[in-house]
């Protein structure tokens, strides 16, 4: 029987499935023409600037990080020779979709999960920030935050915290995540169930398209 869950923010949470490169891929798309291949290499630059340095805050918003990212992502193009002189455009794009996306649907459903719940992430040290700021701070026993816990995804160590977190064994939870190789394998090898949200879902214990349809599984799950 589950009595605990694992659950992922970026991409699982605040994206219901869409991998952010693809979210911030369709922003730049409305303001300049990128090349693919090129908005890959400043997107994968700066998740490595960030996981390097302490750039992002302890009290910096989810808005705040993201416009640390698309400045990151845009002196990364001017060094190749592309000007992004619409940041903000690009900004607004993806934070009011968040907004909507977190207060549309994953609230509602997180609300209805009736078992503690504790986030597992690879974030920059702002999580609880960042909760707050969706009012979803209430909804979780604990967060186990990468750059707070010195161990990053896919290292399957994250995942024991999490389940040590929720004072319970690893048979008896559940590891919702959107990244097959980061979230659904490591937390399966320590032994706990996983659910894979992907809008091409066909790996882990259970797969599904959108956030809502958990809810389904999870019942499934407790008989």
């Amino acid at each position: 029987m589950i009595k605990g869950i694992l659950i992922d923010f970026g991409g699982t949470i605040d994206s219901d499935g869409i991998h952010w490169f693809n979210a911030f891929s369709d922003a730049y798309a409305m303001v300049a023409d990128v090349p693919k291949d090129l908005l890959w290499d400043a997107y994968v630059n700066t998740e490595r600037t960030l996981g390097r340095n302490p750039i992002i805050k302890p009290t910096d918003t989810f808005c705040k990080t993201l416009q640390t990212k698309i400045g990151l992502q845009t002196e990364y193009l001017q060094s190749k020779g592309i000007a992004i002189t619409a940041q903000d455009t690009i900004l607004d794009t993806c934070y009011n979709k968040v907004v909507k996306h977190i207060s549309t649907v994953s609230k509602p459903v997180l609300e209805r999960i009736k078992l503690p719940m504790v986030l597992v992430t690879n974030f920059y040290g702002n999580m609880h920030t960042v909760l707050a700021e969706f009012g979803l701070d209430h909804l979780f026993k604990e967060v186990v935050e990468s750059s707070v816990v010195g161990v990053r995804k896919p290292d399957p160590e994250i995942f024991r915290l999490g389940v040590q977190a929720l004072g319970l064994e690893p048979q008896e939870t559940v590891m919702i995540g959107d990244n097959y190789e980061k979230d659904i394998v490591p937390a399966n090898s320590i032994g706990c169930h996983t659910i894979l949200l992907s809008l091409q879902s066909d790996k882990g214990d259970g797969s599904v398209c959108h956030l809502p349809e958990i809810l389904s599984y999870l019942e499934s799950l407790k008989r």
